[in-house]
């Protein structure tokens, strides 16, 4: 192994969380679940192999007085500048043992475990004291989810597969906008194996609200245009108004024009505080299918006697 000190990129005096710093960068750059570089896996085990020499205190002081070689092994008497002993190869020198496993042995004099480094970048740099390593999650999945206006008002479950293969009923919350999603923990990819589902990633289902063919969105309020007769516009009266909860009543001001606007407070999209949005209706007359002489008269005899100009206001 090439020298402990110039792996980590540090000086020789460096101190203890220096070392520890560099690692961290080191390890988090080259873990083989954050990069699939062909070379990072062996630049990983070569830092976390540098950190554990350096990081214990006995180790690198026999590493810097020329005793133990980069793996920990007592050098050969007149090799490498190591003071021998009487009694034969190796005498007086002490044997380190290093623990890569991460978890499973003893700490190393330091009292620094590389396992604990590995909750710490994994885990937003939250560790507890002697705290193992946590697996990484499994990898979240992303799926989408087409619902009618009523569904997206009112609530419901909808189906939905997922793309690992899974079939999901989920609940849509009552008033959920277009482009929201929906986090379903613990149903995206498994994590490692071994791991339980509390290492599973997320499913995140984005909704989409389908075109309605009567209603137009526009935040929690909805528009409507609403067909009249020409009886209705002109005498008024109480008619009937498409809502998405059903059909209610509304009255109509007698000489009402094509065009107007009118508001049903509190029958648009319900909202998360409880206060829903309104539905506003644009009346639009409708002249009958069939007409006869009488009609055609009647509508003469009006343009004679009382001619208006709708359009003035477009000039």
């Amino acid at each position: 192994m090439r020298d402990p000190y110039q792996i980590l990129g540090v000086a020789k005096n460096a101190a203890v969380a220096d070392i520890k710093k560099a690692y961290r960068r080191l390890a988090k750059a080259n873990h083989p679940d954050q990069t699939k570089e062909p070379r990072a896996k062996e630049r990983f085990n070569e830092a976390t192999h540098a950190y554990d020499l350096l990081s214990d205190e006995k180790k690198r002081a026999a590493f810097d007085r020329g005793e133990i070689d980069t793996e920990g092994k007592p050098r050969h008497p007149g090799f490498g500048g190591a003071r021998g002993q009487p009694g034969g190869p190796g005498a007086g020198f002490e044997h380190f043992d290093f623990n890569l496993g991460g978890g499973g042995g003893p700490r190393n004099g330091a009292g620094i475990d590389p396992a604990d480094i590995f909750s710490e970048l994994f885990s937003g740099g939250r560790r507890r004291p002697g705290a193992q390593a946590r697996p990484v999650r499994g990898e979240d999945v992303a799926a989408e989810v087409t619902v009618d206006l009523k569904e997206a008002a009112l609530g419901g479950k909808v189906r939905v597969t997922m793309p690992t293969g899974r079939t999901l009923d989920i609940t849509i919350p009552a008033g959920i906008e277009d482009g929201k999603q929906i986090r379903l923990k613990g149903q995206g990819q498994p994590g490692p194996a071994g791991t339980g589902p509390d290492f599973a990633g997320d499913a995140l289902v984005s909704v989409r609200i389908a075109r309605h063919p009567l209603f137009r969105v526009e935040g929690r309020d909805l528009y409507l245009d609403l067909p009249v007769t020409l009886y209705e516009a002109v005498l008024g009266g109480a008619i009937q108004v498409p809502t998405l909860t059903g059909t209610v009543e509304m009255n109509v001001p007698a000489g009402a024009g094509a065009g107007k606007a009118m508001r049903l407070r509190g029958k648009g999209l319900p909202n998360a505080n409880g206060t829903p949005g309104d539905l506003y209706l644009t009346l639009k007359i409708v002249l009958p299918e069939r007409t006869d002489g009488e009609f055609t008269r009647l509508m003469q005899e009006w343009r004679d006697k009382n001619p208006y100009q709708p359009r003035r206001d477009m000039a």
